[in-house]
């Protein structure tokens, strides 16, 4: 398909914030009409009229996407306000820092439902539209704690691990079809994520990048056609590096954590 954004028709989850709501201004100035989903109500409200600014017809829908009967609304409502969906931008998710020798089965079914399950809900009650209507796109939004397993984080990075794997294997099933699939592996960026309750505190010496600059970079790359997209662009050489050697990475990134522990 071809992506030139105006008046194509975009559902954002998670936008209420950060990389979410960012991409969904974003692409409102980009002439899409944007629909929104969130939990947190004034807070999408906020992100809706900056998105009518540029984009009168764009809506929002309240919506906790951690319940499947509110998941499979949102498609419902979706649909029926907007008519079809042309892009699917799956954003929403929760971090999740804990040891995992802290970790329990039920922390680790709920960051999963929501990371993983939830957008591949969306995803497969949206997807028969796209493929009756021969185009559409499919954007994950995954971590490059997919690929680069940060310590720490394993209920997190295994989710966005699912999600990516979901998304490469989906892209190759309907690679014919005219339905186009795009996985985005931001690195650390600077959102209210890092302060969510009952997270072990972010200690890597990482520099983190603005919700601004991913969602540049996601516009880019539907404009592209591209499959995949880090962000910032280095981090796929590191993903390269650990997959030609992943002990040596492994090892490196114990030392790592042990030297902060230390300091």
């Amino acid at each position: 398909m071809s992506d030139g954004l105006e008046g194509r028709r975009v559902l954002v989850t998670g936008a209420s914030s950060g990389i979410g709501a960012e991409l969904a201004v974003q692409l409102a100035r980009a002439g899409a009409v944007v629909g929104l989903s969130a939990r947190r109500k004034d807070r999408l409200q906020d992100v809706l009229g900056s998105c009518r600014a540029s984009s009168p017809e764009s809506c929002m829908w309240v919506r906790d996407l951690d319940e499947p009967d509110e998941v499979d609304q949102l498609a419902t409502d979706a649909l029926e306000q907007l008519g079809a969906i042309d892009i699917l931008v799956n954003n929403a998710g929760m971090p999740k820092r804990r040891h995992v020798s802290a970790l329990d089965p039920s922390t680790i079914e709920a960051v999963t439902r929501l990371n993983y399950l939830s957008p591949v809900r969306l995803t497969l009650r949206l997807l028969p539209h796209m493929l009756e209507r021969g185009s559409g796109r499919i954007v994950n939004v995954s971590s490059v704690a997919a690929t680069l397993s940060s310590p720490g984080e394993a209920a997190y990075d295994a989710s966005k691990a699912a999600l990516a794997v979901f998304s490469e294997a989906m892209a190759i099933d309907l690679w014919h079809t005219g339905v186009r699939v795009t996985v985005v592996y931001p690195g650390v960026v600077d959102t209210e994520l890092f302060s969510v309750p009952d997270n072990d505190p972010f200690v890597a010496d990482v520099e983190a990048i603005s919700a601004a600059e991913v969602a540049s970079a996601v516009l880019d790359a539907i404009e592209q056609d591209a499959v995949e997209v880090y962000v910032p662009a280095f981090f796929k050489d590191l993903a390269s590096g650990k997959a030609a050697n992943t002990e040596v990475f492994l090892a490196g990134a114990a030392e790592y954590v042990q030297g902060l522990h230390r300091s």
